[in-house]
């Protein structure tokens, strides 16, 4: 009866800490980046869009776009044509990116990863991408298929983020959604 009533206990612990991770809200106005310039963050503009959040996209955001925003999601995945195309270097992205970050987290605003570019954005170049922002999110939207060999799983287990796993970018939507009702 004792272990039967510890067993229950346990059960009913556990399953209101995983609610209260669901539940966890995030506040608008929302400033949309990207992490290494895939055209991905174009995509999270839209989805954004369809869920009518107030959301701006700013490309190459630096910690003076924050001001005015209380979230912050960023869309990693390295582009050499993005990157070419805003004229910039990888060293020099990855440097904007971990500023932008450590002037999220000293003005206490969250970040919200979201990965929707599949196996396309994953390894290589782009893991140094999504290592920092993984890292340092408080939440993850990630689409299954970049999380086929575990990696944005267990950074979520071990540094206790939520993550939301979707099989298609467009069902991104309505979980990005309702990180803000």
């Amino acid at each position: 009866m004792k272990t039967r009533i510890s067993t229950i206990v346990t059960i009913l612990i556990l399953f209101f800490a995983g609610s209260s991770l669901l539940a966890q809200k995030f506040e608008q106005p929302v400033l949309i980046s990207s992490a290494g310039q895939s055209a991905d963050v174009k995509l999270v503009k839209m989805l954004a869009q369809r869920q009518d959040l107030n959301a701006t996209t700013v490309l190459m955001a630096k910690s003076e776009d924050l001001t005015g925003f209380k979230t912050l999601v960023i869309v990693p995945g390295f582009s050499s044509k993005g990157l070419g195309a805003a004229g910039i270097s990888q060293q020099d992205e990855l440097e904007r990116v971990r500023s932008l970050i450590n002037a999220a987290n000293d003005l206490k605003i969250p970040i919200v990863l979201m990965h929707i570019g599949g196996n396309a954005r994953r390894q290589g170049q782009s893991d140094s991408f999504n290592q920092l922002v993984a890292d340092n999110s408080k939440f993850m939207l990630v689409v299954k298929q970049g999380d086929e060999d575990g990696f944005f799983s267990s950074i979520a287990r071990a540094k206790n983020i939520p993550l939301t796993l979707v099989e298609k970018i467009a069902e991104s939507a309505e979980p990005l959604g309702n990180l803000f009702k």
